[in-house]
């Protein structure tokens, strides 16, 4: 006897339910398209306006900030600590920026999206003080030399080993614009992601010194210029988040920057820059959201004209059966 499975009826396994097919008619077809265009283009623009009406003043200072004496030389000035790093420019801004400004670095030519850059950190450590020996895919920053104990590296890895420490103050008519360095960081990343009871050890105490220190009293959570850092960009021209002025710059207003030019982009022809900008609902200037609006509305308006004018020049009725290709060539089935 043949084995055979019985199975219980039901409408869904018979595929007996209710269904609704919508059938695209000219019609609908025109009016889905018309609809898109009429509210992507009014969008695109809105977006396009907030992005042009946003005030961005950059300033490249890794070339600018080097001394003629070592603009052929530029490694021996950046690694000599006996060298003074200060360098102090002035900048006229041209329109008004209302505050608040958000005070950016930007390197270029920076892969932090490298794969071995991008591994070399243990988020078990970042965030519970009794992993601070997780370090298993930190190397080389992973434990102090043995001269100095071999002890783990908190937070460890080169991420963290590599931590951007130019510094920058503003001023002016004679007058500090004070920096606010609080909420720079995604509250995500400091609750979930770095340990309030989880503190530096052993950082940039070794031979080789990436970038900036790290206050040893301070947890981790509230160390927001690491959280930023530890952000990896995707890109390898990248802004980050330094710091928010809360007060408003005139137009035509004097402002004197000082940079202390500590971060070693001269080794692999990095650049540095410091950038000033304001914000709208679209966040800063980036003008590729509203012409992708108006791009996808404007195509969007082209079909529904291209079909509205195919039906009307070459109408025929929906679901005519004469169009099928078997009843067009009768011959072509024998």
């Amino acid at each position: 006897m043949p084995w055979r499975v019985e199975f219980e009826y039901s409408r869904f396994s018979q595929q007996e339910l209710d269904a609704w097919q919508p059938i695209l008619t000219p019609s609908w077809a025109i009016s889905i398209f018309t609809v898109i265009g009429l509210i992507f283009i009014p969008v695109g623009l809105a977006s396009l306006f907030a992005s042009e009406s946003v005030v961005e003043v950059p300033f490249r200072y890794d070339d600018e900030c080097l001394p003629p004496d070592y603009k052929d030389d530029a490694l021996e000035y950046i690694q000599n600590d006996n060298i003074n790093k200060t360098c102090t420019r002035n900048l006229t801004i041209k329109n008004k920026m209302k505050a608040p400004i958000y005070v950016y670095y930007q390197l270029g030519n920076f892969y932090q999206n490298h794969r071995r850059y991008v591994k070399s950190r243990d988020d078990k450590q970042l965030r519970n003080k009794a992993s601070e020996n997780d370090v298993g895919s930190c190397s080389p920053e992973d434990y102090t030399s043995t001269e100095l104990g071999h002890k783990p590296i908190v937070p460890c890895g080169i991420i963290a080993w590599s931590l951007f420490n130019d510094t920058y103050r503003i001023s002016s008519n004679n007058k500090d614009l004070v920096i606010n360095k609080k909420n720079i960081a995604w509250k995500s990343d400091q609750l979930a992601k770095f340990g309030s009871d989880v503190y530096p050890k052993n950082f940039q105490i070794g031979g080789l010194i990436g970038g900036a220190r790290l206050n040893e009293s301070i947890p981790l959570s509230e160390q927001e210029d690491l959280i930023v850092w530890m952000r990896t960009a995707a890109l390898p021209t990248f802004r980050k988040l330094y710091g928010k002025i809360e007060t408003d710059i005139e137009v035509n207003e004097e402002v004197m920057l000082v940079i202390e030019n500590n971060y070693n982009t001269y080794e692999f022809g990095g650049r540095k820059s410091l950038v000033l900008s304001t914000t709208t609902w679209v966040g800063g200037r980036n003008h590729f959201l509203g012409m992708a609006y108006i791009l996808i509305g404007g195509v969007s308006l082209l079909l529904a004209v291209g079909f509205l004018l195919l039906y009307v020049m070459q109408p025929r009725p929906l679901g005519d059966p004469s169009y099928l290709s078997w009843n067009r060539n009768p011959g072509s089935l024998r």
